[in-house]
């Protein structure tokens, strides 16, 4: 049975900054902003949040079904798909457009300036979640905003249970529209600040939120994260990365732990646990896709990090 990972396949532009964008913005000219910032470092990496959950899901030994649109420059993705493994079936290619693009600056503290084009991606609700067969869970992570709503609703009206991953989709969507797409999905997962966001479009509290799906997962980056269920909180710690190199593609990672931990019958702590192993796997290495630890490895970096075992 499959996963169904539907979200953005995209080309990253990855630049480092070697220095701090706070000792270059200036709070009080942001009225006026005009910078430039020297970029000596510059690679293109494969990328996208279907793809990243997918590349990740695959490492762990799940089966994910990436469902997403890409333009006329795909050619080199759908390769790389082929070669890993993952099924192009539901990946559309739309005439005359680009695959998405993310153009991302990464500074010393790792904050981000991204410009994002999301070309294709905005075509995503051509592709229909009743298309793919055995399909047993899914994920509604960042795409074109149509995309997103319809897809929720297909996968509600299929009953298959999924994670609704608004991510830096999220300001998109109105507090009505949130409010619809969590009280159809399962699980929801956000970063700390995508969770503030989606309290003050909503006007409820991330406990109030929580009540309307099995959990809610709020991601703390260093600090673990936190899991909302059944009127409590479960704490989940942040697992020791080997080296902090790039934090690209780490929610992504996080995002695949978890959906393999649901599949797998694991409860949400060690779900959870699982899935902030998968992001301090990543943020050791460069890119979304680039780090390929073997499952024995992955087990054995779990047991070292929590001290008990995953499978």
């Amino acid at each position: 049975m499959s996963t169904l990972i539907c979200g953005s396949i995209a080309f990253d532009s990855i630049m480092v900054f070697h220095d701090r964008f706070r000792n270059h913005i200036l709070p009080e000219q942001l009225h006026i902003l005009n910078v430039s910032f020297f970029v000596p470092e510059m690679r293109r990496e494969f990328g996208g949040c279907a793809g990243n959950i997918a590349y990740n899901l695959k490492l762990l030994g799940g089966d994910p079904l990436i469902m997403a649109t890409v333009g006329d420059d795909a050619a080199p993705y759908l390769d790389r798909l082929e070669t890993l493994g993952l099924s192009r079936a539901h990946v559309t290619q739309v005439p005359g457009s680009f695959t998405a693009q993310a153009f991302i600056t990464t500074d010393l503290d790792d904050n981000q300036i991204t410009a994002f084009h999301p070309g294709a991606m905005v075509h995503s609700h051509l592709n229909k979640v009743e298309q793919a067969a055995g399909v047993q869970l899914g994920i509604v992570s960042p795409d074109g905003r149509d995309g997103m709503l319809e897809h929720c609703r297909q996968f509600a009206d299929a009953k298959i249970p999924f994670i609704f991953d608004p991510g830096q989709g999220l300001p998109l969507f109105n507090g009505e529209e949130l409010l619809a797409c969590l009280k159809l999905a399962d699980y929801c997962t956000v970063n700390d600040y995508e969770a503030r966001l989606l309290c003050e479009r909503t006007g409820r509290s991330i406990e109030s939120l929580a009540g309307e799906v099995k959990a809610l997962i709020v991601t703390l980056g260093g600090k673990g994260s936190e899991i909302h269920t059944a009127g409590r909180k479960i704490d989940i710690p942040c697992a020791v990365p080997t080296s902090v190199e790039d934090p690209t593609g780490c929610g992504d990672a996080h995002r695949a732990g978890l959906l393999y931990g649901i599949e797998q019958g694991m409860d949400l702590e060690q779900s959870g646990r699982l899935a902030s192993l998968m992001g301090a796997i990543k943020i050791a290495s460069r890119g979304g896709q680039n780090h390929a630890p073997s499952r024995e490895e992955i087990a054995e970096a779990y047991r070292k990090a929590f001290g008990s075992t995953l499978w």
